[in-house]
């Protein structure tokens, strides 16, 4: 045992997509995300689900009117509550099964090392890291490159032609 507090991850489905990874390979992601940040207790909900649906939240939350891969709900305490009102809910992460498909085929990358890198960003936005400015964002693209790599996937910024062999690769613990 670690000794880093680990949050519980539920996973919900709103897409009968047959290709998407299954529950324990989606928990494994969040839970190493969350790890390579420090830690934290709460509780995160993975939802998988098709394009229509992201398609919704996207256009609502973000005023995109297309579908996109990942999206990350932040849980916000209302306010006048007391801190204790709720369990630690750390939030949301919307995932569209079609999406990272499509783009693991653009990209030529494995669908399985798309996925991890999906819900690594989604659980690294519930956790307050953004990529908006670049120092902001060189700070989480580290981390995810890290998760990924302690989970044996190749570096998702980098041209496949450039990643080095992952049978040469030593980790820092």
């Amino acid at each position: 045992m670690s000794g880093i507090p680990t949050p519980s991850v539920e996973v919900q489905w709103a897409s009968d997509a047959s290709d998407a990874p299954d529950e324990s390979d989606l928990r494994a992601w969040a839970l190493k995300a969350a790890e390579v940040a420090g830690g934290v207790v709460g509780d995160i909900t993975v939802r998988v689900v098709d394009d229509a649906e992201i398609r919704v939240l996207n256009r609502e939350y973000r005023g995109k009117d297309k579908a996109t891969n990942v999206l990350s709900f932040p849980f916000d305490m209302p306010e006048g509550l007391p801190e204790d009102a709720f369990e630690p809910l750390l939030g949301d992460i919307v995932i569209s099964a079609p999406v990272v498909r499509r783009e693991a085929a653009e990209q030529d990358k494995a669908l399985d090392a798309h996925w991890a890198h999906m819900v690594t960003h989604g659980v690294l936005h519930l956790l307050g890291y953004d990529h908006i400015e670049d120092e902001d964002a060189e700070v989480m693209e580290a981390l995810e490159v890290r998760a990924l790599a302690e989970l044996g996937y190749p570096d998702p910024y980098q041209p496949l032609d450039d990643q080095p062999s992952t049978e040469s690769m030593e980790l820092d613990p």
